[in-house]
């Protein structure tokens, strides 16, 4: 697979954390499956190669052809069925929701057509299947979501929140949080999920997910105790509980695993 990550221009760099693209347009044999571990992003996703099916606890459903996938609130599978060629727009987790006239969180844990979000998008997607590289594809996108940004003040508070949040690598506590942003827990709580798509504890504990895969990934460790207690988690039982939950495999299975997509969207 060739793997590419570009940057947004400064006037989307508040909402967009990176493009990237996934190409290996030669190849005609169905892939062995992947998994996709949270990471706390909302992700944009145009195809031009063969289509990917998903599959769940609930079964095999194939992905549309242009389409925005919300929160993931634990691992997926998914499947290449041939060429793959896939240019996405990563969002910062709370950057989708100046450019949408819903909350966030209707589109947590599902896949849903561009059509059903913006009445324009049939353009727009006319245009990125007439590009012939990731610059053009970047010009038609930005200039779409240029468009499409709204009055943003009211996601400066969530913003902070999150930015707290990844700082402290997922330890800070709610009521920190809301000491330092000078509101109320409730208040506080259910902007978040609106704005972001996750629960402050759920997307707190993805954080926190991520910075231990990091750790592993980075061997930055002498075994998982270390992981457990460098990564802010109460044990190593606590560590393995979470582990689990977002990607279906225990530490030592992992290591096992050719995790590609992991290392892809969920490492540095």
């Amino acid at each position: 697979m060739n793997y590419h990550v570009f940057s947004p221009n400064d006037r989307l760099s508040k909402y967009i954390r990176c493009y990237w693209s996934l190409d290996n347009l030669d190849d005609l044999e169905p892939h062995s499956r992947e998994r996709i571990f949270p990471d706390g992003c909302i992700e944009m996703i145009f195809n031009h190669g063969d289509l990917f099916v998903t599959y769940t606890k609930n079964g095999a459903e194939t992905q549309p052809k242009n389409f925005i996938h919300g929160q993931l609130k634990k691992f997926i599978e998914v499947q290449g069925i041939g060429k793959v060629g896939i240019f996405s727009i990563r969002f910062q987790p709370a950057g989708l929701q100046p450019f949408i006239d819903f909350p966030v969180s209707n589109l947590t844990g599902i896949f849903v057509e561009l059509s059903k979000i913006w009445e324009d998008s049939s353009s727009l997607e006319e245009q990125m299947s007439c590009c012939q590289n990731n610059e053009e594809r970047i010009r038609v996108i930005e200039n779409f979501l240029e468009n499409h940004l709204k009055n943003t003040t009211d996601t400066d508070a969530i913003e902070s929140c999150v930015n707290e949040i990844i700082l402290s690598e997922g330890m800070i506590s709610i009521e920190k949080l809301t000491a330092n942003l000078k509101t109320g827990q409730r208040h506080l709580e259910r902007k978040f999920l609106s704005n972001v798509g996750l629960s402050l504890k759920l997307f707190s504990r993805i954080i926190r997910f991520n910075h231990a895969l990091q750790l592993i990934e980075n061997k930055d460790f002498r075994n998982f105790t270390n992981v457990a207690y460098d990564g802010g988690f109460y044990d190593q039982a606590h560590f393995i509980k979470d582990f689990t939950y977002f990607t279906g495999l225990n530490p030592k299975k992992y290591f096992s695993e050719n995790l590609e997509m992991a290392k892809y969207f969920n490492l540095e």
